[in-house]
């Protein structure tokens, strides 16, 4: 007996035996049971998702001969000539193929007459937005007033191109893609059906390459069966698919945080080595920076976190990930445009090392107190605290210096924060707080109202921590929001240190005997939103 490939030995030949199309299904179930019928029906989605089985399967479940079901027995001579592809009252239609107008005229002729054996004439057009102008008018004309007999089932991948017409004489249903969950634990059904050794790891790859279709990734399966002989390895299927183990890609973002140029290097020519495709690196490279930046949003709450991205969105700040993520998306974007992938990927990961911020450090910076004169923040009316507002103006008796631990003012507050070692959220409330005042072993924070959302118990309690290990005391830490829009946070001592410095660099420009007589002789004027200070 010749081998059947999986796609077609597994094809759903039941509404319930189809994979996360559970909102089609109950629709035409529904119909099919009360046999409320229309006459046309049009089934859109991505390849792969199912739409000519589902298709496929109303049309015996119309002409079961048990009677019009959605459940249908599959076993009458109806059910296994349409399984089959030989059931005369079902004509099926590449209009791919049957594109001229003619033909499509020559198809539809017959539809006036009874069905030969069935039920219900059935017409499954596949594709039929490749039909031409003239042909969709052919058609029109008979969905306009269809014999009682017949039905139409219309396939397509891209609904758009469908005059408005059409569409409005069908009912839609559009077929979701399947998700790579969803994909996987078919394919682990399928190989425990078959009897195969398989590796969950090497199915989820084969998932991600299908894409949302489960044909893809039936005939994936198929060859990395062969690829395998028998067997489907993690190995295998990475060779097979060109693809880069999630390892590799984890290590690229590992190194990138180390800052190790020299690691990335050897690295990507490790990885040359196997002919890996490098704009997959890229897209795999992204998929796992979302992934870190969505862990940094949810504060490493969720449980199905891989441990090291967790790690990972600890020791990379959320600016520098969203950094690390538009510089692989343009660099993917104009990969082809380089001499080579993997001297364009080697650039790619120098260049966001290149443009990472300088990380300030502070190795001998003081303990935490209180400033009278410096140190208090300009708060205005109130300022409310997490258990209750506490008025301006009240009165508070600060020590000059506490616990043993030497003076600090507002404006050392900034490298106070950085020497705390603070990672993804933590480090952006800590950085958007204001030094107020230290009394005792109290520390008070103030927090702008429009940066609320930023504080949560969970990155307070870590800053707490933090605080507490640096400076070797049972410190407790309050945070106070402030209706004002800023405060004397870091991120706004630094956003005012960098308008100072632009608006130096913006006079020097105007001051460059150079620029003046450019300006002089061509009579140009100064772009000032182009100046930058490069300093």
């Amino acid at each position: 007996m010749s081998y059947q490939v999986l796609a077609r030995k597994w094809r759903p030949r039941k509404f319930d035996e189809l994979i996360g199309q559970t909102h089609v299904v109950r629709a035409l179930a529904n119909a099919l049971d009360a046999e409320r019928l229309h006459h046309a029906y049009l089934f859109t989605g991505t390849r792969g998702v199912g739409k000519t089985t589902v298709a496929r399967i109303f049309a015996r479940a119309l002409n079961c001969e048990l009677g019009v079901t959605a459940t249908p027995c599959g076993e009458c001579s109806s059910c296994r000539e349409i399984d089959e592809g030989r059931f005369v009252d079902l004509i099926e239609v590449d209009a791919a193929s049957r594109t001229k107008v003619d033909e499509t005229r020559e198809l539809l002729e017959n539809v006036q007459y009874a069905p030969t054996r069935g039920r219900f004439k059935v017409y499954l057009i596949d594709e039929v937005h490749m039909f031409s102008n003239h042909s969709f008018n052919a058609l029109l004309k008979t969905l306009e007033e269809p014999p009682p007999h017949v039905k139409f089932l219309l396939a397509t991948t891209d609904p758009k191109k469908l005059p408005v017409t059409i569409l409005s004489r069908c009912l839609q249903f559009s077929l979701k893609r399947l998700s790579t969950e969803q994909i996987v634990v078919q394919l682990v059904k399928i190989l425990e059906a078959e009897g195969v050794e398989r590796d969950t790891e090497a199915l989820r790859l084969i998932a991600e390459a299908a894409d949302g279709s489960m044909r893809d990734g039936l005939s994936l399966l198929d060859q990395a069966l062969a690829y395998g002989d028998g067997q489907v390895g993690t190995e295998d299927v990475i060779s097979m698919l060109g693809s880069v183990h999630y390892d590799q890609v984890v290590r690229l973002i590992e190194l990138i945080a180390e800052n190790d140029a020299v690691g990335l290097i050897e690295h990507v020519r490790e990885m040359a080595e196997f002919g890996t495709d490098f704009s997959q690196v890229l897209a795999d490279l992204l998929a796992e920076l979302q992934k870190l930046a969505i862990t940094q949003a949810l504060a490493g709450e969720d449980p199905d976190t891989e441990p090291r991205i967790r790690d990972l969105a600890d020791r990379i700040s959320a600016e520098d990930c969203q950094l690390f993520y538009q510089i692989a998306l343009l660099g993917r974007r104009d990969l082809p445009y380089a001499p080579d992938a993997k001297g364009g990927l080697e650039m790619i990961l120098l260049r966001m090392l290149a443009f990472r911020p300088l990380q300030p450090t502070a190795s001998d910076v003081g303990g935490i107190v209180s400033n009278t004169d410096a140190g208090s923040a300009s708060l205005g009316p109130s300022v409310k605290a997490a258990s209750g507002t506490v008025p301006s103006g009240d009165p508070r008796t600060v020590e000059s210096r506490v616990d043993g631990a030497p003076t600090l003012s507002v404006e050392q507050w900034p490298a106070v924060v950085e020497s705390l070692g603070l990672t993804g959220l933590v480090h952006q409330l800590a950085s958007n707080c204001a030094f107020q005042l230290k009394d005792g072993a109290r520390l008070e924070l103030v927090l702008s109202s429009r940066n609320e959302q930023l504080y949560n118990s969970k990155a307070k309690a870590k800053m707490e921590e933090a605080l507490r290990e640096r400076y070797n005391n049972a410190l407790t830490l309050d945070i106070m929001i402030a209706q004002e829009r800023d405060v004397a946070s870091p991120v706004q001592q630094q956003r005012a240190t960098d308008r100072e410095r632009l608006t130096a660099a913006q006079e020097a420009i105007k001051a460059d005997p150079n620029v003046q007589a450019l300006c002089s002789t061509f009579d140009a004027e100064i772009e000032q939103t182009d100046v930058r200070d490069l300093s």
